[in-house]
């Protein structure tokens, strides 16, 4: 009879819970607990933590982005990030520039009167030479296009923004949107380097790497100074769900307590950031929004003490960038490092990692309640399961102004202290 490798693995793992009753007594209880074990680890599923649509059996890259896939119950976490990602967003008040762009047919428009102002629009982040993560978003954009119908080009517009516009000229986004079958009410859009990355940053999506560009998509309805976020490879009803949403809205309809929480960029981060208690390296406990990011620019990075890999480098790296930046920082510039591991990095092990990098005021090593490192970690995108799996990205940000943007935190110090000093704005 032959017996399939599922059936070994049970066979194995049951012989060895049971090898132990050959030498002393053991109950039925242990017994039937180990089977269950057993039979739990041979049923592990494996998804995308990006698409939870794409799942395995056994470990490996996602078909459409390129991701690991990661076990299913891990992915629920970011699952509840991308949530509560969406829903904090919603019905936030965001600046959209009015800059002059160029379509994929190369007509040169303005981004804010020709394409958002009085309309319900849906707009994402693509590259055209990429390979991993933007095919399948602009797939998924057009499925939502054709589930959308003729309300796309009338009441509804699509928007796909190059990340990379010194590549992305008019000619290669519509070879690109060609691909893809686009129709008219979908504009795909590039422009001056300088004017393309102010639009990025005010819609929240700029990045220092192009390959690190969100795969979210910004739905709004300028009417009714309604915004919110959705997954972008999230299923194409899911997705036409939340601009049908969008478009229902009214000025009416956004509660007045949402108006008054957009009232400035600093009311709208309040609303969005978790305002936990955290610990510092000096064991000072510190509310997280109130005392580290109100009024100042941040930039926050995530790091474990234990780690061998990127964090050391990465610390060191940054400790060049506090040197660039001198006595802004602790005035009002904020540096912030959080770490993925809180229950092995007590404030004593975060000061002696600090000290090995020899860091001045004004740079915070974060740690405390897992459960409250972990909340704020969801909030920044940070959080992973497995603390290996960390992200190297820098995140940049005035909150005072709303202004966000990522880098890699690995760029050169010079080049991240500049963008911190243009996002920071003169000193105070």
């Amino acid at each position: 009879m032959l017996i399939t490798s599922t059936k070994r693995s049970l066979v194995l793992a049951l012989l060895l819970a049971l090898a132990p009753a050959l030498f002393h007594p053991v109950s039925a209880a242990r017994v039937q607990a180990a089977q269950k074990n057993a039979a739990q680890k041979s049923e592990v599923e494996y998804v995308c933590p990006m698409d939870s649509d794409v799942k395995s059996r056994k470990p490996g890259k996602c078909p459409r982005c390129g991701m690991d896939l990661r076990e299913a119950a891990s992915t629920a976490n970011n699952a509840l990030a991308i949530k509560a990602d969406s829903d904090a967003s919603s019905s936030a008040q965001i600046q959209i520039p009015d800059i002059a762009v160029y379509d994929q047919d190369g007509k040169r428009i303005s981004f804010y009167s020709d394409l958002v102002k009085g309309k319900t629009v849906a707009i994402n982040f693509i590259f055209t030479s990429c390979t991993t993560i933007c095919p399948p978003l602009t797939a998924t954009f057009r499925k939502v296009q054709q589930d959308l119908g003729d309300r796309v080009g009338r009441d509804v517009r699509l928007i796909s923004v190059s990340v990379d516009p010194m590549t992305d000229v008019p000619e290669r986004l519509k070879s690109f949107s060609a691909k893809f079958g686009a129709q008219p009410g979908w504009s795909f859009v590039t422009g001056n380097k300088a004017d393309i990355d102010h639009l990025l940053r005010a819609l929240g999506a700029s990045v220092g790497d192009r390959n690190d560009h969100t795969p979210m998509i910004l739905v709004g309805n300028d009417s009714a100074r309604y915004w919110t976020r959705t997954y972008g490879l999230a299923r194409p009803a899911v997705i036409a769900g939340a601009i049908n949403e969008a478009a229902s809205k009214s000025a009416s309809t956004v509660a007045p307590e949402a108006k008054e929480k957009t009232g400035t960029p600093d009311e709208a981060a309040a609303a969005y950031f978790p305002n936990l208690p955290l610990l510092t390296q000096d064991d000072r406990t510190v509310r997280f929004f109130d005392d580290l990011l109100k009024g100042k620019t941040v930039i926050i990075n995530f790091v474990f003490t234990t780690c061998t890999g990127v964090c050391p480098p990465m610390t060191a790296n940054l400790a060049k960038v506090q040197d660039y930046l001198g006595d802004r920082v602790g005035r009002d510039v904020n540096m912030i490092t959080i770490s993925v591991d809180p229950t092995i990095d007590t404030p004593a092990q975060m000061k002696k990692y600090a000290d090995k990098f020899k860091v001045k005021p004004g740079w915070y090593f974060l740690t405390g309640k897992k459960e409250n490192v972990d909340q704020v970690l969801y909030k920044l995108g940070g959080y992973v399961e497995d603390k290996l799996q960390h992200s190297s990205i820098l995140i940049v940000g005035n909150v005072g102004t709303g202004e966000f943007m990522k880098m890699f935190a690995m760029a050169n110090p010079s080049e991240i202290a500049d963008h911190v000093l243009k996002v920071a704005g003169p000193a105070k």
